[in-house]
């Protein structure tokens, strides 16, 4: 039996590497279920696999090993199954920009709340720095990093095309399984080739009529490579996905998800109510704090948002 990690799925077919660098197309054994399983992929890149070698030179997938953590989404907008994107991850980097396309906040605050329920560290990069040549563009982008900052996130501000802020990404992320997610054209396939040149991944361009992006990434993939910073050279697993338009979160209660934002979770205790939901209660800190301008309107308009979307189906 064959043990390594599965570094792209297409259909009913993994890719799986092994330690030794050899490659191998698996499929998963007959009759495999995770158990519990409400997911359209039972396995996904991340994932560590024991896999078995057929006399064709392929494998059979017998064993998934338990996953660390791992990023979920909704299938569809009203679909009960879920899709994991990835799983085992170090560093979730959400890629955004402010123009060519502009990122919805709602979408990063939903991705941010997915990682702190799954106990992933994340970051934000604000991509395509140099089309800022407008103030009121350069105003807004600071803007939204100082909000994210004073949530406890950290925020990187590149240019994929000039190469600026590219040396303190890779000192971030150096050594580590990284999971690069965001809207379609917001330069996550361009970012990586910039980290690591030798990838040569199709870049897209952006559509004129909707001046969206346009998907390149087909399938979510690790590419293992040696990234090297101005101390040492490590081996980084870089996770490329396809440009997501939505975010559905999953498996979140709605009075749990106050606990995903870590601005609001010190705050929890001063709730007049303990089982506060920091939408209409009185006496709530959470409410008090947005007031007063210590918590983002933005931030707390998303978690309404999410609230509604949470207590939809109940």
């Amino acid at each position: 039996m064959e043990n390594g990690l599965v570094t792209r799925t297409t259909g009913s077919w993994y890719n799986v590497l092994t330690p030794s660098g050899k490659a191998f197309n698996c499929r998963l054994r007959g009759g495999y279920r995770l158990h519990g399983n409400k997911q359209t992929n039972p396995i996904a890149v991340g994932d560590l696999v024991s896999f078995a070698l057929q006399t064709d030179g392929t494998g059979v997938i017998h064993e998934v090993a338990d996953r660390r953590n791992y990023i979920v989404r909704r299938a569809t907008k009203l679909s009960k199954q879920t899709h994991v994107i990835a799983a085992n991850i170090d560093l979730l980097c959400i890629v955004a920009t402010l123009a060519s396309p502009r990122t919805s906040t709602g979408f990063i605050d939903r991705l941010l709340a997915t990682a702190e329920a799954y106990h992933i560290p994340a970051c934000l990069i604000f991509n395509k720095s140099d089309l800022l040549t407008q103030a009121d563009l350069r105003e807004a982008q600071a803007s939204m990093a100082a909000i994210y900052t004073t949530a406890s996130y950290p925020v990187l501000q590149v240019s994929a095309q000039q190469g600026t802020g590219l040396e303190q990404l890779s000192q971030a992320i150096a050594g580590r399984t990284i999971l690069f997610c965001g809207h379609s054209g917001v330069g996550k396939s361009a970012l990586l080739n910039a980290l690591a040149p030798s990838l040569h991944l199709r870049v897209g361009d952006i559509s004129h009529w909707s001046l969206k992006g346009t998907h390149t990434t087909t399938f979510a993939e690790i590419f293992p490579v040696p990234l090297r910073t101005a101390e040492s050279e490590a081996t980084t697993y870089l996770i490329d996905t396809p440009g997501i338009k939505e975010f559905g979160l999953v498996d979140i209660a709605p009075q749990e998800l106050s606990h995903f934002f870590p601005e609001m979770r010190p705050l929890l205790p001063q709730c007049r109510f303990a089982n506060c939901t920091h939408t209409h209660e009185p006496g709530c800190a959470v409410k008090e704090a947005v007031a007063n301008g210590k918590i983002s309107s933005w931030r707390y308009k998303n978690y309404l948002n999410m609230i509604d979307d949470l207590t939809a189906g109940e």
